[in-house]
């Protein structure tokens, strides 16, 4: 069994993430949702609610789970006995920064593979820092996103 997990923030999971993760649920057998205390990027939402706002939307992937994590990616993923490390490349910006990761990984966790997806071509442009800028300013982010993020995102910034 082919295990995978998929690190990040997600803060907010876009439309992008998903799409990244029902395809990895295509290759892999179980996809670990791994989502990053990581207070040195000091998130909008907290870890409980990203990781609630994961599960909704990838509530339709049966072969999905999410967890929330605080240590070292190679540690984690030995945790989790999984084999891969699946990460997303938007742009070709993001290939050198990808690169190191890969390589520092491949270096602590010899035994763990690095894969990269790129989202479909009319996700590609989404990030979760637009996505927060958009909703921040008030904007619609309906198309971008999950449902529940959404409103989330709506109720957040209308309390503030």
């Amino acid at each position: 069994m082919t295990k995978v997990v998929y690190p990040g923030t997600f803060d907010p999971i876009t439309n992008g993430h998903t799409d990244l993760i029902e395809r990895a649920g295509r290759m892999f057998d179980e996809i670990v949702v791994a989502v990053a205390h990581n207070p040195k990027k000091q998130p909008l939402l907290d870890l409980d609610t990203r990781c609630e706002l994961v599960r909704k939307a990838t509530a339709h992937l049966p072969n999905v789970t999410v967890t929330g994590f605080s240590n070292l990616l190679a540690d984690f993923v030995r945790e989790q006995q999984a084999s891969v490390i699946l990460r997303g490349l938007r742009a070709v910006s993001d290939f050198e920064y990808e690169f190191q990761l890969a390589d520092m990984n491949r270096r602590l966790a010899p035994d763990v593979e690095s894969v990269f997806l790129t989202p479909a071509n009319h996700l590609s442009y989404i990030s979760s820092t637009l996505i927060r800028e958009i909703a921040a300013l008030g904007g619609d982010v309906s198309e971008f996103v999950d449902p529940a993020v959404a409103a989330a995102l709506k109720q957040k910034f209308n309390s503030a």
